[in-house]
């Protein structure tokens, strides 16, 4: 299959290269603004059928939550138009689509796993946009493969894990958000999930995806520096109300991973062991 990965540059996208390495049945066309720019319909449209792509998975976005806020413009052309248009050019050649998806398509107020079919209610501007990009792709494309994650991290760009190892070798104490409560997603198990997808068939629907287990970001936190030994850095528990941010968090966003095990039959590591993973290539 000729398959276009778009946000190449990006955490995820990086990830996917590695994979491609270990998947050369496929032809990969992989790409970022410089070389293909999915603001701009015609240029897909061109892209798409010169190559003739028979996937899309897409990786980019706009994740800046805090600037989305000031940015919506910018916010909704990256997460709602740009994958209508790879919808639309991949559609009308009959392929199928992957596009990446978030928790803060909830509002974060529900206290057990979030499934696919719950109501969705972001109250963010990115997780507005991010929601239309949702339904957009399912609208323009027959074959398309929602994977709604959270809390992405890896060895590429930039990420919570890193900036708590790069924090905790620079500062004698810390400040973190306990009463928030998520479940960390390596981007490399994300990759691997979607490269299971790809070989085994793309199962049209929403699905879920992150590492499994739960946690705050202050017990995440505590981790890192555990895992990264670092010991100098004292880090304390702050209320939500105490670091106020532009965007509103989901108090509560945990994903039921239950629908994307068994269509797919896998899986999904502890989070712990994935973050190990991850720090050790660090």
């Amino acid at each position: 299959m000729n398959i276009l990965i778009t946000g190449c540059n990006g955490q995820l996208g990086n990830e996917m290269q590695l994979l491609e390495k270990e998947n050369p049945q496929h032809n990969y066309f992989n790409t970022d603004v410089a070389e293909l720019d999915i603001t701009d319909q015609t240029a897909i449209e061109q892209f798409v059928n010169d190559n003739q792509i028979d996937g899309i998975v897409n990786c980019a976005a706009y994740t800046a939550v805090d600037k989305a806020e000031d940015n919506e413009e910018l916010c909704q052309k990256l997460n709602a138009e740009a994958p209508a248009y790879l919808a639309h050019a991949i559609g009308k050649r009959g392929g199928w689509m992957v596009q990446i998806s978030t928790d803060y398509v909830f509002d974060g107020t529900n206290h057990i796993p979030y499934t696919e079919e719950e109501d969705t209610c972001p109250n963010s501007v990115y997780g507005k946009t991010k929601l239309v990009g949702e339904l957009n792709v399912q609208k323009l494309c027959e074959r398309s493969m929602i994977i709604r994650t959270a809390w992405l991290y890896s060895t590429f760009g930039n990420n919570f894990v890193k900036t708590m190892i790069r924090l905790g070798n620079e500062k004698p104490e810390l400040g973190v958000i306990f009463d928030q409560i998520g479940s960390p997603t390596y981007a490399r198990d994300l990759a691997r999930v979607i490269m299971v997808a790809i070989n085994k068939g793309i199962v049209p629907g929403i699905y879920h995806f992150s590492n499994e287990g739960v946690i705050s970001w202050y017990d995440f936190t505590k981790a890192i520096h555990r895992i990264a030994g670092i010991t100098s850095c004292h880090v304390r528990p702050l209320h939500t109300s105490e670091y106020p941010t532009p965007a509103a968090r989901p108090h509560y966003s945990v994903l039921d991973k239950t629908k994307i095990k068994q269509t797919y039959d896998i899986e999904v590591p502890y989070w712990e062991e994935s973050l190990r993973e991850c720090i050790a290539k660090l």
